[in-house]
């Protein structure tokens, strides 16, 4: 590439840049015409949607500053916003979580943000409307892969030929590490063939993770009732592990979970799964129950968890 293309392609960006932010509203005193900067109501928004989270998660999380992100957070709490309590688990940790008249503030937010966009979206004819949500795709799965901040795998929903994968990871990697025979193979086809051929988009979600183009982890968030779903099928491949993508698969999955409006999330397990137990047990699920059985040619411990969203 030239320095003159080269040049023109970042004028390019750089004016598209300018033409979004002011179309959505960002450059406003106070976004959505609250008191609330961008950042300000990008905080509340991850703790509406994911409490007890450190600072150190949203400094992550955002790619903000320790020291900016400091002082918002300040700030937010002499408001009375958000409340910091210590961690059971490391006294040394403070965990941050709305208070209710933070839950309000998002409640104003995200309903004036919900009209906003759906305002923007009336406008267009269903033609334009999808070809503007596959643009948004590509922009979000291009920079996801390769922005310098990013983390180093790509979460997506499913497509044709995941559940294959899905169902041929999961019998492969449990055989080779714990021995299981092809009967939980089976029990993974039949939960992603009831999850395809009862598919609800607006209840249910499956991520399917990628590093460099390859599948390298899921998970589901499906349907039990109008008030409970249930987190299913959570895979991260050897290659891709001690990266934090088990955990941002579980986090994505409440997130969505809170989002649809169920009150809880379950999920079963067994106890020798030790590190997704500890992924679960981190953000938040509470061991509800357990009980032997013999399964997929084992002597297991099964265990009920449950999340009150």
């Amino acid at each position: 590439m030239t320095q003159a293309i080269l040049q023109e392609h970042i004028s390019a960006v750089r004016r598209f840049n300018r033409f979004f932010t002011r179309q959505i509203g960002v450059l406003r005193e106070g976004l959505l015409h609250s008191p609330y900067s961008l950042t300000e109501a990008r905080i509340i928004f991850e703790l509406a949607n994911q409490g007890n989270l450190t600072a150190s998660d949203l400094c992550h999380e955002l790619g903000l500053d320790a020291g900016y992100l400091s002082r918002i957070l300040n700030k937010l709490e002499q408001q009375n916003l958000i409340e910091k309590t210590r961690s059971e688990d490391d006294g040394r940790q403070r965990l941050l979580n709305l208070t209710s008249e933070g839950h309000n503030a998002f409640l104003l937010l995200d309903n004036r943000s919900n009209d906003e966009v759906s305002e923007m979206l009336n406008g267009l004819s269903d033609s334009d409307r999808i070809r503007l949500i596959d643009a948004m795709h590509t922009i979000e799965g291009i920079f996801d892969h390769g922005f310098k901040y990013a983390e180093p795998f790509y979460l997506r929903q499913h497509e044709v030929g995941d559940m294959g994968w899905v169902i041929h990871q999961h019998g492969l990697l449990y055989h080779q590490e714990y021995g299981w025979d092809e009967s939980f193979e089976a029990l993974v086809a039949q939960i992603c063939a009831d999850f395809i051929n009862n598919y609800d988009p607006q209840k249910e979600r499956c991520w399917i993770a990628e590093m460099q183009g390859e599948q390298v982890g899921s998970v589901f968030c499906v349907k039990v009732d109008e008030d409970v779903a249930k987190l299913r099928l959570l895979l991260v491949v050897p290659k891709a592990r001690g990266l934090g993508l088990g955990t941002r698969l579980v986090q994505e999955c409440i997130r969505f979970a809170k989002r649809s409006g169920y009150k809880k999330l379950t999920l079963w397990t067994n106890d020798i799964l030790v590190e997704a137990r500890h992924i679960y047990q981190k953000n938040g699920f509470k061991l509800i129950e357990e009980e032997h059985h013999h399964s997929f040619g084992h002597n297991l411990v099964g265990q009920n968890w449950d999340l009150m969203l």
